[in-house]
């Protein structure tokens, strides 16, 4: 016969060291503040519902029992990965029975942004009428993965990756559950956080596997001994989910920032992620257009060669001419300028519809064509002094515009003075138009 002690230590330690009560949960106190929703909920008795989202091992399963416990719920898990719609039927029923003596039911969907539209829609009638309460875990965001129905029927808990002290915080605990402490230096155990990444249940995992190894004659495992027992865990990217944006953009404002230090960081975040190099190739060709510009022509070269250096040198070799791309482009001095003109200009072009060009700037290839007008009075720019005739090029009737205003960076400080050079003429060409 099994004994109780037996059967609690052959459940994995993670399990065994699930919180019970909402105090034990850590790594999350910005929801368990004065203020905080938690919080909340503790003092009102009163769980709504909710989805909480959140990186692997952060807590989240754990989280929707407890609520259940603060409201006195019946706890119904389901995952969206293992259920279909007759799963949520017969939950949907239970919910029903027990509404009618007058309990309430806590339906928890882990991985909620795996069912489809449809799937999610079913809920709303009994979130509605009263008859589940839901809350759902997802690692995605929320705003891209979940019907706005649905969302907007739920409040969204954000909890965040578990950090040094809360991971150190775990370690403690499985130590005093195991009643040793684990066989590691404290640069091994330091290291130990580091692979966990963030995650609570792997960390527990990996710890389980370091309890269980027998005494060794060399003393507690180093770095070295370390990596050879566990395996760090994967980074969390997905080509396709939030953290793929998250770091694009942590790059691109690295770069705009000025600091090639981050950029580098983040650059080779998303390449041990798994992230296209040819996608992170045509990202910097835009952060040289958009950020650069005209400050810098050159940056837009250095972008395309290596981008071509990468496709003919393939990896590892051609990551070496997208990293240099990317500290070029984060010294290189910024403009927006070119990228504001444009959008300027392209409102306006809008907005003025279908203006044409003034008649002494439209070409006249036949007799008709000159006799009404066309090309009368142009001037050949390269016949006149300073080869600039100063002439207006906008439609009839429209205010001159001035789109493009250079700033005084790199390239950009030359342009700026070309710009009031021809500035310059024009208004001296006019004056002298205006006398004669």
């Amino acid at each position: 016969m099994v004994s109780l002690f037996e059967n609690q230590v052959s459940r994995p330690l993670a399990d065994r060291l699930r919180p019970a009560k909402l105090t034990e949960v850590v790594g999350q106190g910005h929801l368990f503040g004065e203020d905080g929703p938690i919080t909340r909920m503790m003092t009102t008795g009163r769980v709504p519902s909710v989805v909480l989202w959140g990186p692997p091992g952060c807590g989240k399963t754990t989280l929707a029992r407890l609520m259940a416990d603060i409201a006195d719920m019946a706890f119904e898990p389901l995952s969206a990965i293992f259920s279909g719609v007759a799963d949520l039927r017969k939950v949907f029923d239970r919910a029903k029975g027990r509404r009618a003596t007058g309990a309430a039911t806590l339906l928890f969907i882990d991985e909620i942004h795996r069912f489809n539209k449809a799937q999610q829609d079913s809920f709303l009638p009994h979130v509605e009428d009263g008859t589940i309460t839901l809350i759902g875990a997802t690692t995605e965001n929320p705003s891209f993965e979940l019907n706005a129905a649905l969302l907007s029927r739920c409040q969204v808990l954000v909890l965040k990756r578990l950090d040094d002290g809360a991971l150190e915080e775990l370690l403690v605990r499985a130590e005093q559950e195991m009643g040793f402490e684990l066989p590691v230096t404290a640069e091994a155990r330091l290291t130990l956080r580091a692979m966990a990444d963030g995650d609570g249940r792997y960390l527990l995992n990996l710890a389980e596997e370091l309890f269980a190894l027998p005494p060794g004659d060399d003393g507690p495992l180093g770095v070295a001994g370390l990596s050879r027992v566990v395996q760090k865990r994967m980074p969390i990217y997905d080509k396709g989910d939030d953290s793929h944006y998250n770091l694009i953009s942590a790059l691109h404002k690295s770069v705009r920032g000025s600091d090639p230090d981050a950029a580098l960081y983040w650059f080779n975040r998303m390449l041990a992620g798994g992230e296209d190099p040819k996608f992170v190739a045509r990202r910097l060709l835009r952060m040289a257009v958009e950020d650069i510009g005209l400050a810098d022509p050159q940056a837009q070269q250095i972008c395309i060669g290596a981008w071509e250096a990468y496709e003919r040198l393939g990896s590892p070799e051609g990551e070496l001419a997208l990293a240099q791309a990317v500290i070029y482009l984060a010294l290189a001095p910024k403009s927006n300028a070119g990228y504001t003109a444009y959008k300027r200009a392209l409102q306006v072009a809008r907005d003025t519809g279908s203006l044409t060009p003034p008649a002494h700037i439209l070409n006249a290839p036949t007799k008709l064509m000159k006799d009404i007008g066309y090309g009368q009075g142009y001037a050949y720019d390269h016949d006149e002094k300073d080869g600039f005739s100063g002439q207006n090029y906008f439609p009839d009737g429209m205010r001159r515009q001035q789109f493009y205003q250079p700033v005084e960076r790199g390239f950009e400080r030359d342009l700026q003075k070309r710009v009031a050079y021809f500035d310059r003429l024009r208004r001296e060409r006019h004056k002298n138009s205006d006398k004669n």
